[in-house]
């Protein structure tokens, strides 16, 4: 009987150790260190429209006939790369729209958040006190966190919970439906004055839609091995496409159809963005991660802080553009630009004076829409031709020579140089530009007709397998 009770009361204090909530900083079990964390195999999710890329080796560099002679030219060698996540297309007016539109919103609810100061109420968007920032909406109850932030001025610079804004209450861009006159005040300074408008047409100052995000420059960091805030870089990016591009890369052409309407217009919703900078497509990057994880953190049951998005790097492109095929000329193999039956392999400018390409849905004289022509081993569309893609890799002469064979990256350089590697030609190029291989440049803060973007994310090393993602 003693035995019996002796191990009940065993029993009922393993369970009262381990079912208390929060962290006491003790083992949990007679002095034994034994994780809490279950012992289940890491699953990567991949996110929409992304692709696995496995791990692999590959011979980097131009291989094929250089009929250019340019020193551009680097020596053969063979690298390692691991496993990601790549954009199954290049990334398209409608995705960046979301991002433009995201910008545009935060700009106008933080202006309205101000402008309401406390007199916050619970409404429904029909005056401009609805729109206070969340912990100063009438009944609501500051958390003892924000009530200490806000006793401490916030973080500076830095995110405040207490000015979180209310994303709950839709915003009313229609000027008949403006709730009262402060708020009409508010929305309307978000657009070119009178003075500035084309027959009186009403339209939004882009110049005005700015992104603000930090990054690290982690590599400074470990080498002085410390952190603190002097490697941290605040950027503000306007992150509006440069739609003027289709004038400025073309003289004596008439492209001001697309001026006007690419990026705009419903009609070209999937085709790829242009007009974007190399810094205006890292703001991308860091927006699309953030979104994913907000998501994450807005969900009861949380999942594994997401792994960042980013830009690939140049051999992460040229080993994802080559499919998995050891001596790929083109995507698709090659050496050829057509296939059996006459039909060019990417959308590119076949002959002097003809940019016309025959598609499987009509032709194109630009840029034609994502996934219209065959997809790569890997799953991957548009590695070719269509726009040029920027890759987050500094461009130099020497880069492949003194970068690593292990995942080659030059972080600090990547950062500073001004000058970044653009792959897989564009609709405006010849075919021997599209090649794998081949290495072209553009300044970071120049946009182009023809260069666009695709991201990346990590996959970590410990992963066991891919999970699909349910779309």
């Amino acid at each position: 009987m003693k035995r019996i009770f002796f191990v009940l009361m065993s029993a009922s204090l393993i369970i009262s150790c381990g079912g208390k909530k929060g962290s006491s900083g003790k083992p949990d079990y007679r002095g034994q260190i034994i994780p809490r964390q279950k012992s289940k195999s890491f699953v990567a999710e991949r996110p929409y429209g992304m692709v696995a890329i496995p791990a692999g080796s590959f011979i980097m560099g131009l291989a094929d006939q250089d009929f250019t002679g340019t020193p551009e030219k680097a020596m053969l060698k063979t690298v390692t790369v691991s496993s990601f996540f790549m954009d199954e297309s290049e990334t398209t007016n409608a995705e960046y729209r979301v991002f433009v539109n995201y910008v545009r919103d935060s700009i106008a609810r933080t202006l309205l958040a101000e402008q309401a100061g406390d007199s916050g109420s619970e409404g429904d968007g029909q005056s401009i006190g609805d729109f206070a920032y969340a912990a100063k909406k009438a009944g609501e109850e500051m958390t003892p966190y924000q009530q200490f932030m806000e006793e401490q001025g916030g973080r500076g610079e830095g995110y405040d919970e207490s000015k979180k804004l209310d994303w709950d209450v839709s915003l009313q861009w229609s000027t008949s439906e403006y709730p009262d006159v402060e708020y009409a005040e508010v929305l309307e300074s978000m657009y070119l004055p009178d003075s500035m408008r084309i027959n009186n047409e009403r339209l939004l100052d882009t110049r005005k839609l700015k992104y603000a995000y930090q990054w690290e420059d982690i590599e400074s960091a470990t080498k002085d091995q410390t952190r603190s805030s002097k490697y941290l870089h605040k950027e503000s990016i306007a992150i509006y496409p440069d739609t003027t591009v289709w004038i400025r890369d073309f003289n004596y052409a008439y492209n001001e159809p697309l001026y006007e309407g690419y990026f705009s217009h419903n009609a070209y919703n999937n085709y790829p963005v242009v007009g974007v900078s190399w810094e205006q497509a890292r703001a991308y990057c860091n927006y699309k991660t953030k979104a994913l994880r907000d998501y994450n953190n807005r969900q009861k049951k949380k999942k594994q802080r997401p792994m960042a998005f980013r830009l690939p790097t140049e051999a992460e492109w040229e080993y994802a553009a080559k499919g998995g095929k050891e001596n790929a000329t083109y995507p698709w193999g090659g050496p050829y630009l057509m296939d059996d039956r006459g039909c060019y392999l990417a959308n590119f400018k076949p002959k002097r004076g003809n940019y016309i390409e025959d598609a499987k849905e009509g032709t194109y004289t630009y840029t034609a829409p994502v996934k219209r022509y065959q997809k790569n081993g890997f799953g991957l569309f548009d590695m070719a031709g269509n726009v040029a893609e920027w890759t987050e890799s500094p461009y130099n002469n020497a880069t492949y020579d003194f970068s690593s064979t292990l995942n080659p990256y030059l972080s600090n350089q990547a950062y500073s140089d001004p000058k970044k590697s653009v792959r897989g030609g564009s609709w405006k190029d010849i075919g021997y530009l599209l090649m794998t291989g081949y290495r072209d440049w553009e300044y970071k803060d120049s946009a182009r007709s023809y260069i666009g973007f695709r991201t990346v994310q990590d996959i970590p090393e410990g992963s066991a397998k891919i999970k699909r993602k349910t779309q």
